[in-house]
């Protein structure tokens, strides 16, 4: 199943190139990918404009938000990496209470079309 979802950043240069740094290939802390990947999330994308990100993901049959969220708050390594995500993140102004990403809903699909 995909899942896009968005979130800012703060609007600041130095803030931006520090998330983009420790999002780059190979600076993602191993537990971190093994704790995305354990919750049968298959693939996952950021993609960025000015300070705000999309995260495309895909995921399998045995992902399960709630028991990843669940996973995540009991994972030191994860609640320390969320941490210091919270430095640079924002919730976007619609986010619903104590949500990070927000979930997206799609409007269109070309595979629905003639």
């Amino acid at each position: 199943m995909r899942h896009v979802l968005m979130i800012d950043l703060a609007d600041d240069a130095d803030a931006i190139a520090q998330y983009e740094a420790w999002h780059a290939s190979g600076a993602l802390p191993p537990a971190i990918g093994a704790s995305i990947r354990a919750a049968d999330i298959t693939a996952m994308d950021i993609y960025r404009s000015g300070n705000r990100l999309v995260m495309l993901m895909e995921t399998g049959p045995a992902f399960d938000p709630a028991a990843k969220a669940a996973a995540d708050v009991a994972d030191p390594a994860v609640r320390a990496w969320e941490a210091q995500m919270d430095g640079v993140q924002r919730p976007l102004p619609w986010a619903v209470s104590d949500a990070k990403w927000t979930e997206t809903t799609r409007i269109f699909s070309l595979d629905e079309q003639p």
